[in-house]
């Protein structure tokens, strides 16, 4: 498809998303990742400990499945995403967040990369099982670091706008952390540890973003735009980059 055969989406309903501003740079402060080391450290010691962690546990599974044995809702599949989603619907009704969306964009993106691949090779150093005994891929979980990374964001970008919003992604990353127990896919510690590397992970994207943003707006004022269209049948987002 050729790209003057796009009909863009006018600036005055969709937007255009700028990225040409420099984005502040954040000192390092060590307070905000006391509660995600700490959640991390908890899961890692359980992993390993045969005594009363493992034994919470183990009791913590039991009672689950105990009241609700057939238990199988599969919405943390989708909830993990909605405080992210949230940003998005909360900007393009006139609710700013911190950043233009653009750069939220790329924020989560860059959340996402940590997230994804700490949590990985997490998963394939540590080989812990299931308890439904499903797979070896048990710690962290996925869904929960997913959902409390979204949830950090949300936190991120609202929190100076009204504190309710900043922390109702919380309530539902708890939630999807939850449910991933009922569904049996994940023991305890290993829900506390995904929040851990999922508010880690996006605390992280925060501070490194604006080094990375430097990389691709030179001096000259090179930028970036992001502009939703529409042709041929077809719906999407164009970037166009000026160096």
């Amino acid at each position: 498809m050729q790209i003057d055969s796009l009909k863009y989406a006018s600036p005055d309903t969709l937007g255009r998303w700028y990225a040409g501003k420099v984005v502040p740079k954040k000192k390092f402060k060590l307070v905000p990742f006391i509660a995600p080391v700490a959640l991390v450290s908890y899961g890692f010691i359980a992993v390993y400990d045969k005594g009363a962690l493992n034994k919470l546990d183990l009791s913590t599974r039991a009672e689950l499945q105990e009241d609700h044995p057939l238990f199988a809702a599969h919405v943390d599949d989708y909830l993990q995403f909605a405080p992210a989603a949230a940003v998005y619907a909360l900007n393009l009704s006139g609710v700013k967040g911190k950043h233009n969306l653009f750069d939220a964009s790329m924020l989560y993106l860059t959340s996402a990369a940590i997230m994804g691949a700490s949590t990985h090779f997490i998963k394939k150093g540590v080989g812990r099982l299931r308890p439904d005994a499903s797979g070896n891929n048990s710690f962290p979980s996925g869904h929960t670091a997913s959902a409390f990374m979204a949830a950090e964001f949300l936190h991120q970008e609202y929190k100076d706008v009204n504190p309710w919003i900043g922390y109702a992604g919380y309530f539902v990353a708890t939630a999807t952390g939850t449910l991933r127990m009922y569904n049996n896919k994940h023991w305890f510690s290993d829900v506390v540890a995904g929040a851990g590397f999922g508010m880690a992970s996006t605390k992280i994207s925060y501070l490194i973003y604006p080094y990375i943003k430097r990389l691709f707006i030179n001096k000259k004022g090179g930028n970036f735009t992001l502009m939703p269209y529409y042709g041929q049948g077809t719906k999407g987002l164009a970037l166009a980059g000026r160096f």
